[in-house]
């Protein structure tokens, strides 16, 4: 795939960049390296400084980066905006909190002396160079989410960004070092992703995150794994929606339809598969198909647009062929399955609503990246968590219930790195956020996405 910024909502190629060759990726990992030897020594008080510094800046730059999300990967212009607030929260909550997540961990009293030591604790101290393998459809979050807390943990980066927002990537290389970051602290590499390899594979690299798809992180673990080298794997979701008779249908049905539609559909996180308890299945189906069909789909730029493009023309592809194999195999197009036929260039696609699927139906297992949800009818709660769980991804889940017994229920059985009650599935910076199953390893944000580069090291003294 070429390095360049091509415009979703136009098909336009507006810039393109040569990739990096082998002498310029060897400076910035030499670069990197040396930055780490200082860098590690640095006090808490000072990382957080740099943070707050950073998130002063992108805070004073918002407006500019939010247009050029937009233009090089189609979200909306107000969601870009949202994303890029929610950057300046995580960098300003990592300099607030750090210092705490980061302190020394001592045992009881009892432990210590039963282990026969003087004394003794556990010390939180940085990895090394970490290489992040970040994806398009989030660039700025994305990144900070990782960011932070690894620089506030003594780590420093190298990123290797999506191919389709090199500027974004670009401009993420400069904000840690125009914000006070030594250099070398966080560095961007323009590179394809069969440079990947080479890159992880050499010594320097102590760790390496990756966001992306099922197969992007297969090949990263598997030279990861070949290596012993630690890593943290976010990859695909289908998320459910469960609605049971006791949620408030009106609720559930406005949430259903950001859940969904956020970023244009295209989020790991966002509902895909929406189960509906039979007593309420024909209300919420009538409200959430109305709902989704009065979308506007237009300009991203534009305030009152609701969905963009997607991002690239093959993502439309992909979509499309889920759509095409349910309809071909029974199921029913309520809303959308089809190209805006008033949008003549740019990789536009309707708001879709689809029921009567099957298992045999790839939709039913695979993830659909844009905004096409489907339907199912659940008869009870032992129906839906059956097929909730009926996928092989498990990243989080939505369930709409006031009953206290089925909420524990659902806490208990559904396989899912997250539980989120009358609400839809948000990433804050205080939780710990990631999946099982086909979904990935590890987690990111709050103080257990910072220990994941860290050396946990036990210190101990003799009596």
């Amino acid at each position: 795939m070429a390095i360049a910024t091509v415009n979703p909502a136009t098909g336009q190629t507006l810039k393109t960049f040569e990739a990096q060759g082998p002498d310029e990726i060897e400076q910035r990992l030499a670069r990197a390296t040396a930055a780490f030897r200082d860098y590690r020594t640095t006090d808490l008080v000072t990382r957080a400084e740099l943070l707050r510094a950073t998130a002063d800046l992108l805070e004073h730059e918002q407006d500019e980066i939010a247009h050029t999300m937009t233009t090089e990967m189609g979200k909306t212009l107000v969601a870009a905006r949202a994303e890029a607030a929610k950057c300046v929260k995580a960098l300003r909550w990592y300099a607030e909190n750090g210092e705490r997540l980061l302190a020394d961990e001592r045992p009881s009293a009892a432990d210590i002396e039963d282990s026969g030591a003087r004394a003794a604790y556990v010390r939180y101290r940085p990895l090394g160079v970490v290489l992040a393998v970040m994806p398009w459809n989030f660039p700025l979050w994305q990144v900070i989410r990782f960011a932070a807390p690894g620089l506030m943990a003594g780590n420093v980066g190298l990123l290797k960004h999506a191919s389709n927002v090199p500027q974004t990537a670009l401009y993420l290389g400069d904000l840690f070092y125009r914000a006070g970051f030594p250099e070398g602290c966080f560095q961007t590499l323009l590179v394809g992703a069969d440079a990947i390899e080479k890159i992880l594979r050499d010594p320097r690299i102590a760790a390496a995150t990756l966001t992306g798809s099922e197969p992007a992180g297969r090949s990263v673990a598997a030279i990861a794994g070949d290596e012993v080298k630690k890593t943290v794997l976010e990859l695909g979701g289908s998320d459910p929606y469960i609605v049971m008779p006791s949620a408030d249908l009106d609720r559930a049905v406005r949430t259903a339809v950001t859940a969904r539609v956020q970023n244009n559909g295209q989020s790991c996180i966002a509902a895909k598969r929406f189960i509906v308890h039979s007593d309420v299945y024909e209300g919420f189906v009538e409200r959430f198909t109305a709902a989704m069909a009065a979308l506007t789909v237009g300009d991203p730029m534009l305030e009152s647009t609701d969905v963009g493009p997607l991002s690239t023309e093959r993502g439309r592809a992909d979509l499309e062929e889920l759509v095409n194999d349910a309809v071909g195999q029974g199921a029913t197009a309520l809303c959308g399955a089809r190209r805006p036929p008033h949008h003549r260039v740019g990789w536009f696609y309707e708001p879709t609503v689809l029921t009567g699927i099957t298992p045999t139906m790839r939709i039913h297992r695979e993830e659909a990246f844009g905004p096409v949800a489907t339907l199912y009818p659940a008869d009870d709660l032992d129906a839906a968590v059956e097929l909730a769980n009926d996928i092989p991804f498990g990243l989080s889940s939505n369930v709409w219930t006031d009953d206290e017994a089925e909420q524990r229920r659902f806490i208990r059985d559904l396989e899912a790195g997250g539980v989120y009650f009358n609400g839809m599935t948000a990433s804050h910076p205080a939780m710990p956020f990631g999946g099982v199953k086909r979904s990935g390893y590890g987690r990111e944000l709050s103080g257990h996405g910072m220990h994941e580069f860290c050396n946990v090291t036990t210190v101990w003294y003799g009596a």
